[in-house]
């Protein structure tokens, strides 16, 4: 399932008002789009080993919007149907009124809130959504993350560190009370799009309990929680949550009999590497991460898909595709 060699990441800008999105875009071919929305403090990065599962099976696009991902903002915290609103501008924008939309964390709550508003998209996923109304405090949350975080790669905790700082605090303490405030379980009876609801086994931020009260407010929706995962299921159980997505969107939610499947964590897809391979990459992947730093400083999306096409690349090897 790796990402075509002739297929590149293209960065692109779509402007709403004073404020634009950038969107990372892969591949061309397939019947319909995805559109990917990312949680709070973290870049579209997250979903660098999900779109690659993606894109065969239609053009995949990765979302950063205003505050990160070294996209700047407008120096007040925006609310989640502000997020909403740039992330339907993005869409239409595309070529395709109705894709499939994604989101992780505080991304889910970007989507439902979309979603609700806009009845012509016709399928969603949700993956790890918050804010489970039975402990929608900082404290409980902070306590939730932390446990759950011990469940991640080392490649995630990279990703969450770098994107956090790029982020900054004063942001991200912005944004933070708006996400905690806002209840999706309210506007999910609004919503008519066939929803797939993804949680990780070991996701304590999103337990089990708290996706089946969400599901029951769904008009249309099913449930899976992906064995072996944490919060970030999408990154380190690419295959699994893509094999879902890709399902669903094909499928939708008739039938569901309201509970939540186990979806069986699948083997690696390891190969080996020769060491000096794995070092040579590695500083190719770091010397990416540095070009695309100084496309955000000059303000220059050229350098910025530049360096996340290093970055792929690198992976790519990595991963022996």
């Amino acid at each position: 399932m790796g990402r075509n060699k002739a297929e590149r990441i293209r960065v692109d800008r779509v402007y709403s008002g004073d404020l634009w999105t950038r969107v990372s875009s892969v591949g061309t071919r397939g019947d319909r789009p995805f559109v990917l929305v990312c949680g709070i403090g973290v870049s579209s990065h997250y979903f660098e080993q999900l779109a690659p599962h993606l894109e065969q099976f239609g053009p995949v696009y990765a979302l950063d919007l205003p505050g990160f991902g070294g996209v700047p903002h407008n120096g007040s915290g925006l609310s989640m149907s502000e997020y909403a609103d740039l992330l339907g501008d993005v869409i239409d924008s595309l070529d395709a009124p109705d894709p499939v939309v994604v989101g992780h964390s505080m991304g889910t709550q970007v989507v439902a809130d979309l979603a609700s508003r806009r009845p012509g998209l016709s399928t969603i996923v949700l993956i790890s959504p918050v804010v489970d109304a039975d402990h929608r405090n900082l404290p409980a949350q902070a306590w939730r993350f932390a446990t759950s975080s011990w469940r991640e790669p080392f490649r995630v905790k990279v990703l969450a560190v770098t994107a956090y700082l790029f982020c900054g605090f004063n942001w991200f303490f912005r944004v933070l009370p708006n996400m905690l405030a806002y209840r999706i379980e309210d506007v999910a009876a609004r919503i008519q799009a066939d929803t797939l609801l993804i949680r990780g086994q070991y996701d304590d931020v999103c337990p089990p309990e708290w996706i089946a009260a969400l599901s029951d407010r769904l008009p249309r929706s099913s449930a899976f929680e992906v064995e072996g995962a944490a919060h970030s299921v999408m990154h380190a159980h690419a295959r699994e949550v893509a094999r879902l997505c890709v399902d669903h969107a094909g499928r939708g939610s008739a039938g569901d009999d309201g509970g939540i499947d186990r979806i069986p964590e699948l083997p690696d897809e390891g190969v080996e590497v020769d060491p000096q391979d794995v070092l040579e990459n590695v500083t190719e992947e770091i010397k990416g991460a540095a070009t695309e730093v100084r496309g955000n400083a000059t303000n220059s999306d050229a350098l910025v898909e530049e360096g996340r096409n290093r970055q792929a690349d690198a992976r790519r090897a990595l991963r022996g595709d």
